[in-house]
């Protein structure tokens, strides 16, 4: 245990977790999805949860706790992650995928998938000024980050589809996720792999790349789509192409 966790441990929680299941056990390891800043759980219980376990993954979503800080985000996915029958595959979205970096320095997971990642809180909140200022500048003293259409969906995704992920969405940021931090180093070697768009307006491609290039590799990128590509009108491609990864991994 680490002292921190001793001496202020992170409070009990009840944790939001949605779970499906393949039809037969092929052995495939679980898959624990974690969303981003702002999406619930329902973000990817929409499209890729469904269709994870459609292929043979187990295939489960945690959602945030409420008012939770980075620290206890964390905790929620080591624990969840800890007591799935496997080892498990962390596969983050946006400040999810910050969380699941963290997680990795404290859960030996077999792979990881962090999926435009916000790495560098600095970087995002830039892009997020010029791409939505007036949704932007309320968050940077303490209100609510309203988040827009053009942010987060490509041109192909109906307008009416749009507008109910956003009304879905409660983005309040913390502080602490501004702060540049470097990632700690994952425990044992699991392949993680960071995959995004060129053309996401929160997280550019040379956020892309550096991401990548922590972790020994390169940005998997999925041209003409937007930040939050489980969503997308074109949410199969991603999701396959990671699967088809996980598979080359050793994850059947």
């Amino acid at each position: 245990m680490r002292f921190e966790d001793w001496t202020d441990p992170v409070r009990p929680a009840e944790r939001e977790v949605a779970s499906l299941l393949p039809d037969a056990d092929e052995g495939r390891p679980p898959v624990l999805f974690v969303p981003g800043l702002g999406h619930g759980a329902w973000a990817f219980a929409e499209h890729w949860l469904p269709h994870a376990a459609g292929r043979g993954f187990p295939a489960h979503v945690l959602g945030p706790r409420p008012g939770g800080d980075l620290r206890a985000l964390v905790h929620d996915v080591v624990q969840t992650a800890a007591a799935l029958p496997r080892q498990a595959v962390l596969v983050g979205h946006g400040v999810g995928a910050l969380v699941v970096a963290r997680a990795l320095g404290r859960y030996p997971a077999r792979a990881a998938v962090l999926v435009a990642p916000v790495l560098d809180g600095w970087s995002a909140l830039g892009s997020a000024l010029r791409a939505n200022p007036g949704g932007t500048l309320p968050a940077l003293v303490g209100g609510r980050l309203k988040l827009s259409a053009r942010q987060l969906f490509g041109a192909g995704l109906p307008a009416e589809q749009a507008g109910e992920y956003l009304a879905r969405m409660d983005p309040r940021p913390r502080r602490e996720l501004l702060r540049r931090a470097v990632p700690p180093r994952p425990v044992g070697t699991p392949p993680v792999l960071v995959a995004g768009s060129p053309d996401d307006r929160v997280v550019s491609r040379k956020a892309l790349d550096r991401a990548a290039a922590a972790y020994g590799g390169d940005p998997l990128l999925f041209p003409g789509m937007a930040h939050d590509l489980m969503l997308e009108s074109s949410w199969a491609e991603p999701i396959d192409a990671i699967l088809d990864w996980l598979g080359k991994q050793g994850g059947r």
